[in-house]
């Protein structure tokens, strides 16, 4: 069965041949072991032509499956990198060593700009519990900076049922609380990368704060979707903890 028309075989070829595609370079697609390069060109156009620097694939064999990259967020959340964001994700700003000491404890993950609405918007409407309180919420808005985030998979030891002053005292001195945009965009994304619920049966407070001054939590990422809410700093849980991200 053809997954193209021939229209666009047509096209596509002539596209190549301007390129200065030749009859030699052709045969060597041709010729290639397990139609290595044919795999790769097309690995290449489907990543908007990024390739992945040193800094990056050393990061991936690190980290495996707890790693969302720049081709992650190409495939699941159609981003469409620029220069810029590009030059700005070159380098993993966290030495291997640190790599690989949290590799199965936090996830790595390359942050685009998305807001949470955004976020939403792009993937299937039953990753998210079905709440409209924060559609007018300035944080859902809030589309962060391109960076780099290594991202706590589990509350932080122990944070459960006390308050947010006191949650804050059980950070290292290396860690913060992740924004809600970061969280969700974390969340959200090694799902659909991996299928791995992070958070499935409990909630964490992140930094940001709701209109009301209420601090915002996500969790029971369950099969009804991923639950954003927001209690005041003062309020303690069984089921609340605190989330966390390693400092640049």
């Amino acid at each position: 069965m053809k997954n193209i028309s021939v229209h666009n075989e047509h096209e596509f070829l002539l596209k190549l041949e301007k390129a200065e595609l030749t009859n030699e370079l052709a045969q060597k697609v041709v010729d290639s072991k397990d139609n290595d390069l044919a795999i790769k060109v097309v690995r290449l156009i489907q990543n908007s032509g990024f390739e992945p620097t040193t800094s990056q694939k050393r990061a991936r064999e690190i980290m495996g499956k707890s790693f969302f990259g720049i081709e992650e967020a190409i495939k699941h959340f159609g981003v469409n990198p620029t220069r810029q964001q590009l030059a700005a994700l070159s380098e993993i700003p966290f030495s291997e060593a640190v790599l690989e000491e949290l590799k199965n404890t936090h996830v790595l993950v390359a942050v685009f700009p998305l807001s949470i609405l955004e976020i939403r918007g792009k993937v299937d409407s039953k990753l998210f519990y079905d709440q409209s309180w924060y559609n007018k919420e300035s944080f859902a808005k809030e589309r962060g900076e391109v960076n780099w985030q290594l991202v706590r998979k589990t509350p932080v030891d122990n944070s459960t049922s006390k308050n947010w002053t006191e949650q804050q005292s059980l950070l290292g001195k290396d860690d913060k609380v992740p924004t809600a945009q970061v969280m969700v965009y974390t969340i959200i994304g090694q799902y659909l990368a991996t299928g791995e619920r992070l958070f499935e049966h409990i909630y964490v407070r992140i930094s940001s704060v709701d209109s009301d001054g209420g601090r915002v939590d996500v969790g029971f990422f369950g099969s009804g979707g991923l639950d954003v809410d927001s209690y005041w700093g003062g309020f303690r849980d069984g089921d609340l903890g605190v989330s966390s991200a390693r400092k640049f």
